[in-house]
């Protein structure tokens, strides 16, 4: 025991770059919350289950990080800040693994069965992401904050988004995953964000917007040093810049084209409306 307690302030010292000394380790919550969880999950494993559910209260209470006493940790294990933290009854933690505060490993089931996730050796998992249901992620993973992972993740892996997906496996970045066999997250409709698609036609038609000011600008400047005594029409004005708003209307259809066709829902520039 007393070289486990050893081991744990040695973890903390070498992973946690604003560690300065042992002493200093002493103070750390995430340090307080394993060490309660051991003595919690050592009563939870002999049947003093309402003893080890007090103390892990307790734990809560005292560090902000809830460990249920029925998840099993490994050696090395590492909270950092720890805040939020909330680990389920099922869950399934290796050895060197590092969590960042905020983490949820949370289930999706409300049966009585495995539904928390099993990480593996030496993953790390960043800050605010959340890893549910009864998956495995492969050792060495490495979870991107925010992120939220709902299915198995292969070893070697960066995962970041939401919902998660991969984009590095084995050191290379991933381009497209569709051909893997393994049941692992689909990269290839996660690639883009649903978002992206809405963003460029906005910006397609603030461009489109610009060119027709431009347009309507050269006009304008074209009637103002039109020759005087030219021919007027009954409202007053003239055919040079009759002439001139059917260009701009024909110009502008054809630009919109792309974006209406196909889409009712959509309206047309307009520039007929304002007329």
């Amino acid at each position: 025991m007393l070289f486990l307690l050893k081991e744990d302030i040695r973890t903390i010292l070498a992973k946690d770059p604003a560690a300065r000394s042992a002493i200093e380790v002493l103070t750390y919550p995430g340090l307080h919350a394993l060490w309660i969880h051991r003595i919690a999950h050592w009563l939870w494993r002999h049947r003093l289950l309402l003893a080890a559910r007090i103390l892990s209260q307790a734990g809560r209470f005292l560090t902000g990080i809830e460990i249920h006493p029925g998840a099993t940790i490994g050696r090395r294990f590492f909270v950092d800040h720890g805040a939020g933290v909330v680990i389920g009854e099922t869950a399934v933690i290796g050895d060197d693994v590092l969590l960042y505060h905020q983490v949820t490993l949370g289930g999706t089931s409300l049966a009585r069965v495995k539904r928390h996730p099993t990480l593996g050796n030496g993953v790390m998992v960043g800050m605010g992401a959340k890893i549910l249901g009864p998956i495995t992620i492969g050792d060495h993973c490495r979870i991107g904050a925010n992120a939220v992972v709902n299915k198995d993740i292969p070893p070697n892996c960066t995962v970041v988004g939401i919902p998660g997906r991969i984009v590095k496996r084995d050191g290379e970045p991933v381009v497209d995953d569709s051909a893997q066999d393994a049941p692992v997250m689909d990269n290839v409709i996660n690639t883009v964000d649903p978002q992206d698609a809405t963003i460029r036609e906005i910006r397609q038609r603030l461009e489109l917007v610009e060119q027709h000011s431009e347009k309507l600008e050269e006009l304008i400047l074209r009637l103002e040093q039109g020759i005087p005594g030219r021919a007027q029409h009954q409202d007053g004005r003239s055919p040079e810049w009759a002439h001139g708003v059917a260009h701009v209307h024909a110009e502008a259809a054809d630009r919109e084209a792309p974006f209406t066709e196909g889409r009712p829902g959509l309206p047309r520039s307009g520039v007929e409306d304002r007329e």
